[in-house]
């Protein structure tokens, strides 16, 4: 299962699951713990000196698998910015900066995607399950970002 093969490898990074959710229609989530924001990007970003990513001061590292033929809903948030990272893909993005929900974009192993804060996005399931790290960037340090600030325009899962 590709929930526990992504598990294993998180685990032998020495990072720690905060939590999971394995129960998206979508696929799923690891939450990794918010200390170990730099050892991720070692792992997942080649090194990327996360204080570059910090907009309010808190980051949250995520890994999303996504499975094949599915999506995530055409959605925005309003206090995060996000930069994600393609692990096993290839996958699918589409962004907007306005309600226009564009074309597919294909995304390979090691591509990056940065989002910003209020810009529109969706991740989309190709031929096989698809992995993205992620680190949400927290645009508001008294309110921090969680997952109610998803703002759904459209929803194959009618979830509001």
């Amino acid at each position: 299962m590709i929930f526990e093969k992504i598990r294993e490898e998180i685990l032998l990074l020495d990072l720690i699951i905060e939590s999971f959710d394995f129960n998206r229609p979508w696929g799923g989530f690891f939450v990794i713990k918010e200390e170990q924001a730099q050892v991720f990007a070692n792992a997942y970003f080649e090194g990327f000196d996360v204080d570059k990513l910090r907009v309010a001061g808190k980051l949250s590292p995520k890994i999303l698998l996504v499975k094949p033929g599915a999506r995530l809903s055409w959605q925005y948030h309003h206090r995060r910015a996000e930069t994600w990272k393609v692990i096993n893909g290839p996958v699918g993005i589409v962004k907007s900066i306005d309600d226009t929900e564009g074309e597919i974009i294909t995304y390979q192993n090691g591509e990056m995607i940065v989002l910003q804060q209020g810009e529109r996005h969706r991740l989309v399931g190709l031929d096989n399950w698809g992995v993205v790290a992620e680190f949400w960037q927290h645009t508001d340090l008294a309110n921090p970002s969680n997952e109610e600030d998803i703002i759904r325009l459209q929803d194959d899962y009618s979830r509001k």
